[in-house]
């Protein structure tokens, strides 16, 4: 069992809209953006990303938004709901919230004893806010007071037809069973960031889900460094799986393999963070562009959405 593993690092999503996308993220629910920058493998397409002041590991959520894209069909093979950590006692008050700006499908349950306000994003992404004991530092930057900000991701729910092998998979990754209700089993990792659950929910008579604008593209998990990284990706190959190799995004080194269930894999490190080219106090200002890119600088920035 590996013992690399500190929960999740980020999760990241298509979008139809860099603007509607931008306005949600950093307007609705309060986060900050923390890095403007484009797709490594299609330059005309930002790759934005949301989470604390930082952009802490296991707090940010990245989008591709592919103008006009269509929406895709939920289904199994997929990350079905992404959870954000919130204060106790909030859930109400982030009901009334989204609420006033309008946002879909709002509803309230409990899962696992856990109080959650689940909704919808502007592209029928399904999220939660989950109530749990978490002292990390919300980013209050956006108007949002530390009563109800965010904390970073609780967790997030994979929707398989088969949830066996991928529970094998978590196992081995370092996850334990935790709990179990119905056709949800939750797994949980010790010893690392708040962001350590997952969730897998069992639909097997279910259709397999379409990728597009709303769908969640990977799920990256956090390793603390590049030689961390190095032993998960040993240990995953000689455990049959196919792992990409290793691949600089920037903002941390990332590999990449297929899930059993379908779902994308990412094990990224947790250096050398999002502010290794700009200050801390004007993340997420500047169009940031990979050094390969650098070139494009002048046609993509007459030809991108204008973000504020």
């Amino acid at each position: 069992m590996l013992k690399q593993i500190k929960g999740l690092h980020h999760v990241t999503s298509l979008a139809s809209s860099a603007s509607v996308n931008n306005a949600f993220f950093t307007n609705v629910l309060g986060l900050r953006r923390v890095k403007k920058t484009v797709n490594f493998d299609a330059p005309d397409v930002y790759h934005l990303y949301y989470g604390d002041e930082v952009g802490t590991p296991g707090s940010v959520m990245t989008y591709f938004p592919f103008q006009n894209a269509a929406r895709g069909k939920r289904g199994v093979g997929e990350v079905g709901v992404t959870s954000f950590s919130i204060p106790f006692g909030s859930a109400t008050a982030w009901g009334e919230r989204l609420a006033t700006f309008e946002v879909e499908n709002v509803t309230a349950d409990v899962r696992f004893g856990q109080n959650r306000i689940l909704f919808d994003g502007p592209d029928g992404d399904r999220f939660a806010l989950v109530e749990t004991d978490d002292d990390r530092t919300p980013w209050t930057g956006n108007g949002i007071g530390a009563d109800m900000g965010i904390r970073g991701f609780q967790g997030a729910d994979m929707r398989l037809a088969d949830g066996g092998a991928t529970a094998e998979l978590l196992k081995f990754m370092g996850y334990e069973k935790t709990d179990h209700a119905d056709n949800v089993t939750r797994f949980t990792v010790s010893g690392g960031n708040a962001a350590n659950s997952i969730d897998v929910e069992t639909l097997p008579d279910a259709p397999r889900a379409t990728s597009s604008a709303g769908s969640v593209h990977h799920i990256a998990f956090a390793v603390e460094n590049r030689a961390r990284q190095l032993e998960v990706r040993e240990a995953l190959l000689d455990t049959g799986y196919q792992v990409t190799p290793v691949i600089d995004r920037d903002y941390f080194h990332a590999i990449y393999f297929r899930t059993p269930g379908g779902v994308l894999f990412e094990v990224a490190t947790n250096e050398p963070g999002f502010d290794r080219d700009e200050d801390t106090a004007h993340l997420g200002e500047a169009l940031m562009l990979p050094s390969r890119h650098e070139h494009l600088r002048a046609t993509l920035e007459r030809q991108l959405e204008q973000l504020p």
